[in-house]
């Protein structure tokens, strides 16, 4: 290896290692799985070193481009071989819990709280162009020009991808805006409570009467559950303390729920009904396939500054 090869093959390596953090970024959002952001950044670095980078300015740009092809790829091979999450369920009824393949479940906790879990769910849902277009442009700011020729499309038509999937990324709540708050509210204190294992904290949540129906999936067992009673139902939700660190917020059919994900997949949603007081009175916990392809998920949008409807109105 001459010297030029050597510098060229130092800087590379120099500037992939401080680019990590970046291009593990967009393989995430765009796989929605940590140990495939991880598979996809090093299939970059060995087609990287393979490539003349002697007209090569903006590393930084290059190597997320690379990375992109990679994973536009691996969206493309699994579109294709229509692996859906119903599959697994369809045939070996496991529960929806954190799988060994998912790699580190802390690092993909993290991973998944900084994107939101019901971002990674809707973006799974999209075609792997309408992703990339997406990911690339909303979140990392690419300009057109440069996302289409990944896609093979012009950018007009980047564009519009790009429309399209923002189209199915939003969502909105269909209760009046004070009574949306004040549920939103109460569904981010109920997953807080459940992640903290603040049992007390669950309970003041729950009506005294509240009923819980899970389907047979979600445990497994082989007939549905129901659980009745604050106390009973926060001991249930007590049980599902590690299946929360993989939950988010997420709009469930226009209403506030919330939605756990494996490898940016949905295994599960809960919806909740609410009294005439804000405290909760059912909870529907869904894993069934079907039921779970007929949900509408999509990403809640932040509180406005000052908005009412807090906790602090429930009765003591």
């Amino acid at each position: 290896m001459d010297d030029v090869t050597e510098d060229a093959g130092r800087r590379l390596a120099e500037r992939f290692e401080a680019d990590r953090p970046h291009l593990t970024a967009v393989a995430y959002r765009l796989l929605g799985s940590a140990a495939e952001a991880d598979d996809a950044l090093q299939e970059a670095w060995l087609r990287s070193r393979q490539a003349d980078l002697d007209t090569v300015h903006n590393l930084t740009g290059w190597l997320t481009t690379v990375v992109t092809r990679v994973c536009l790829n691996l969206l493309r091979a699994r579109r294709n071989r229509r692996e859906e999450f119903l599959g697994a369920y369809d045939h070996d009824h496991d529960a929806p819990a954190v799988s060994a393949e998912a790699g580190d479940p802390a690092r993909e906790a993290l991973l998944a709280d900084q994107v939101g879990v019901a971002l990674l769910v809707v973006l799974d849902t999209l075609r792997p162009a309408e992703r990339v277009a997406f990911v690339l442009h909303d979140m990392f700011a690419v300009p057109f020009e440069e996302i289409a020729p990944l896609i093979e499309k012009t950018p007009a038509a980047t564009r519009q991808l790009a429309v399209r999937a923002r189209r199915r990324v939003q969502g909105r709540p269909a209760a009046p805006a004070a009574d949306a708050v004040r549920r939103r509210r109460a569904v981010e204190a109920f997953l807080a409570a459940t992640r903290g294992g603040d049992f007390t904290a669950l309970v003041a949540l729950l009506d005294p009467d509240v009923v819980l129906h899970a389907d047979a999936l979600v445990v497994p067992t082989p007939e549905p559950i129901t659980v009745r009673g604050a106390v009973p139902v926060a001991q249930e939700a007590m049980a599902a303390t590690a299946r929360a660190r993989l939950t988010g917020l997420a709009l469930l059919d226009g209403e506030f729920g919330l939605v756990m994900a494996e490898r940016g997949r949905a295994r599960l949603v809960l919806a909740f009904a609410f009294g005439a007081d804000g405290r909760i009175t059912g909870i529907d916990v869904v894993a069934e396939a079907e039921r779970l392809c007929g949900t509408e998920i999509a990403v809640a949008d932040p509180v406005p500054a000052g908005a009412g409807g807090g906790l602090e109105e429930l009765d003591p």
